[in-house]
């Protein structure tokens, strides 16, 4: 089992790659300031999804939250 500091710095080094470090820093932001249910997200997602149409889905459902 890994510590919770090398889950952090796996994660950080995947979102860097696939969105850039600049990216990587916003989505972590926007997780931090909105109340956000990830288990909730991410059971209605399909595991051969892309990277952008994951984001397009997670920012779907928080449009249709916030009506």
């Amino acid at each position: 089992m890994i510590t919770d500091t090398e889950i952090k710095q796996r994660g950080i080094n995947i979102l860097s790659q696939y969105l850039g470090d600049v990216e990587a820093e916003r989505f972590i932001a926007l997780i931090q300031r909105e109340r956000f249910d990830y288990t909730k997200w991410r059971q209605g997602l399909d595991e051969e999804l892309s990277i952008e149409e994951i984001s397009h889905k997670a920012m779907l459902l928080r449009k249709n939250k916030q009506a």
